[in-house]
């Protein structure tokens, strides 16, 4: 039953009247169930009255779908009583403080593809009962202290696709149910020690496809309950044993995907291991005990790794497979001593032989040990193993009115109203925040003695200048936050003395063009964010230097225009986000030489026409595509020529084209958006019409035109039925006397086996 529905439900088809007493007895039941809803409800008021357009509101089992509704505010009329909220693919950008306390019967909450860039201190106040945040594929760069305060009951968090760069020190610190912890396809670089504070029941911990490749040693100290750790797909160039070691109860680590090119000594203790998977690795070769502390050691992937043998392994008596395929394997003598380890301990092994040529292609297990036959020796491997730099010492008092915590490493003096840069920080701090001040001026040498510190915050700041050598010292700085300020231009040699920094922020301020000469001392710039500034072009020269970039953030300014050979210097650029700019056309020429590059907005530019070929520079590369939002007219029949299965994402609402290319061989779409758009509903569209009747995807196409059909579902139009080889089974199947009666409006009757029972659809 709906919020507020009072409608009388006749008997149901096909059931015998019933005499006058026992009707009488049901309308008295009916009766009294109404009217406690009502009480339920109030002062709520009646459904309609609550549920918000474009929303579909379900009684039943208090749901509330509010899908692609183009909403930029959570809406304000939600029913208090919903437990289930799904807001997916609309366009909030930010997550106000308390905006969900008129909910606060909240179980599950989806803001998915919501085009969030940032949750507020407080966002999700008063959701006590939520066990369940799915904000995965937004725009969000930095977690705060206080991001996610009051989910004290939250049990999955998924913040998977996200731009997270940066997770600050007791972010996690009020979700002490959590159990599963997705921070996937994200771009960290560092962890630092105790960032996992407060998550005591987390069993999963999933950090795969970051670019990290610094880990605090005690990272991971406050996970009494992790069972399973993924970080595979990331930039680790050793395995991080002193970070591992405090999981006692993990029995499954993921490494593969990392270039790791040895194990050392002792490299791994951990107690309750079963499981290590350093598959897809760059492993040269590894210590006979590397894993002597593992004893509880199971199964170990080593596939596709640059072995041409190893070491008996010792310690790890309960072994039973290793896998070792797509290994050079050189099956001479020097591998015996493993081969004959494997007979006596029982181990199973997978994997053959790649040299010599009589041996070629034989499975290990099949070898006898007269076989393995030395013609030469093979000289020893003299890894090297990384040096491990030892901590200075903290020292220093904490300056007058800021805050220091010795356990995490963490200073702040965050909106104290300091005119001047504040000094004295104990020498161990790693991360100082000196958000909400009014500096103005970064003079030289503002930060002596802090050669640890990875993360500096000068948000909103009033800075105008930032001056040569202001950064000297920080040889460790991974991330600079300058958003917010009123910088306009930076000397070449304004990042001199942290040659380490990736993430440079610069957000909204009034640079008018690239700082270019400024990134040539940066050689190890992964991440940088121009958003919301004046830049006009992107011109010859502009990213020299910038040989690893590989995430590019201009939205938002006033770029009419892209040198063809602009981006060529960032060779590894994998995203390039250039919405709401100037661009009258897709910069093709500039995409040349981009081999890597996977996600393309150009979402609120005016460009009119898509030629032909636009995008076929990145085509072998290119999964997330966005044309949104830009008054599109028309489609070039090839400008999605190279283009294919890879595409995993594709946008196209809210523009003016009646008709678009062929993609049927868009095979690996996950996500296609044409709401808005005015299709001519004709014979020349029935390819499309065919093509999503077949996706199990929830496109959004309407009709434009004829007249008859306008604001149809394309897959509902009848005006494809005099189309040629329209008949049964030529549009995915659909009969049109279906069809025809799906396309017209039809009286609607409450019955029992209705599948639209329990849901209102918003008449606002």
């Amino acid at each position: 039953m709906l919020f507020g529905d009072t409608q009388e439900l006749g008997p149901a088809p096909g059931l015998t009247a019933v005499s006058p007493q026992l009707q009488v007895s049901r309308t008295m039941r009916l009766s009294w169930g109404l009217l406690l809803l009502t009480v339920t409800l109030a002062p709520g008021g009646t459904a309609a009255a609550r549920c918000p357009a474009p929303c579909i509101c379900d009684n039943l089992h208090a749901h509330v779908l509010c899908l692609n509704g183009n909403l930029t505010a959570i809406p304000g009329t939600i029913p208090q009583l919903t437990k289930k909220l799904d807001l997916r693919g609309n366009s909030f950008t930010v997550i106000p403080v308390g905006a969900f306390l008129a909910t606060p019967y909240l179980t599950h909450l989806d803001l998915q593809r919501c085009k969030v860039e940032r949750l507020e201190e407080g966002a999700f106040r008063g959701l006590g009962r939520l066990v369940y945040l799915n904000l995965a594929s937004n725009g969000i760069t930095l977690l705060y202290q206080e991001s996610l305060d009051g989910l004290s009951s939250l049990q999955q968090l998924i913040l998977e696709g996200n731009r997270i760069e940066e997770i600050q020190p007791g972010a996690f610190s009020h979700l002490g149910s959590l159990t599963i912890l997705d921070l996937r396809a994200n771009a960290l670089v560092y962890l630092p020690d105790m960032v996992f504070q407060g998550l005591q029941a987390l069993r999963w911990l999933r950090l795969s496809r970051n670019a990290l490749h610094v880990l605090g040693s005690e990272a991971f100290a406050t996970l009494p309950a992790l069972r399973r750790l993924s970080l595979d797909h990331n930039e680790l160039q050793a395995l991080p044993g002193e970070a591992l070691a405090r999981l006692d109860e993990a029995t499954r680590l993921d490494l593969g995907h990392n270039p790791i090119t040895y194990v050392a000594e002792e490299a791994l203790a951990m107690a309750s291991l079963k499981h290590l998977f350093l598959d897809h690795a760059s492993l040269q070769d590894m210590a006979p005990n590397a894993f002597a502390h593992s004893p509880q050691l199971r199964t170990l992937d080593l596939r596709e790794n640059q072995l041409q043998g190893l070491p008996p392994l010792a310690g790890v008596r309960g072994l039973v497979r290793v896998s070792l395929t797509g290994n050079p394997l050189l099956c001479s003598c020097l591998l015996r001593p493993f081969h004959d380890w494997l007979v006596r301990a029982w181990v199973q092994v997978e994997g053959a032989c790649a040299a010599p040529p009589a041996l070629r292609g034989r499975p290990l297990d099949s070898l006898r040990p007269q076989e393995m036959r030395c013609s030469h020796p093979r000289p020893p491997p003299s890894p090297t193993t990384p040096s491990q730099q030892p901590r200075a010492a903290g020292s220093g008092q904490c300056p007058q009115g800021c805050t220091c915590s010795p356990d995490i490493h963490h200073g702040s003096c965050k909106n104290k109203a300091l005119q001047k840069i504040p000094q004295g920080f104990p020498r161990d701090t790693r991360l100082l925040d000196l958000r909400q001040n009014t500096f103005r001026t970064v003079p030289p040498g503002a930060f002596p003695g802090l050669k640890e510190l990875v993360s500096l915050h000068l948000q909103r700041c009033s800075i105008r200048t930032l001056r040569s050598g202001a950064l000297q010292g920080l040889d460790s700085l991974v991330y600079l936050y300058l958003t917010d300020n009123c910088l306009s231009t930076l000397a070449a040699t304004a990042f001199q003395g942290a040659p380490r920094l990736a993430y440079l922020d610069l957000d909204r301020n009034t640079f008018t063009r690239l700082p270019t000469d400024a990134f040539q001392i940066l050689p190890n710039l992964i991440s940088l964010h121009l958003q919301h500034n004046t830049i006009e072009e992107l011109a010859e020269g502009d990213l020299a230097g910038a040989g690893v970039l590989r995430w590019l953030y201009l939205a938002g300014n006033a770029i009419r225009s892209v040198a063809p050979t602009a981006l060529a210097p960032a060779k590894m650029l994998e995203k390039l986000h250039l919405e709401g700019n100037y661009l009258v056309e897709v910069p093709t020429a500039a995409l040349q030489g981009l081999p890597s590059l996977s996600e393309l907005k150009l979402s609120r530019n005016p460009i009119k026409h898509v030629g032909e070929g636009a995008f076929l520079p990145v085509a072998s590369s290119l999964q997330h595509l966005y044309l949104d939002n830009m008054g599109l007219e028309q489609i070039s029949p090839g400008a999605f020529a190279g283009l294919g299965p890879k595409i995993r994402s594709l946008y196209l609402e809210s523009n003016k084209m009646s008709n678009i290319p062929d993609m049927s061989n868009f095979t690996g779409l996950e996500i296609l958006n044409l709401r808005d758009v005015p299709f001519q509903c004709d014979c020349q569209l029935l390819p499309l019409r065919r093509w999503i009747d077949k996706l199990n995807l929830r496109v959004g196409a309407t009709c434009g035109s004829p007249a008859e059909a306008l604001g149809l579902k394309v897959k509902l139009s009848t005006t494809f039925q005099t189309c040629p080889g329209w008949g049964r089974g030529k549009a995915g199947g659909a009969h049109p006397d279906k069809i025809k009666a799906a396309s017209k409006p039809t009286k609607k009757k409450r019955s029992g086996k209705s599948p639209a029972r329990g849901f209102k659809k918003s008449r606002a």
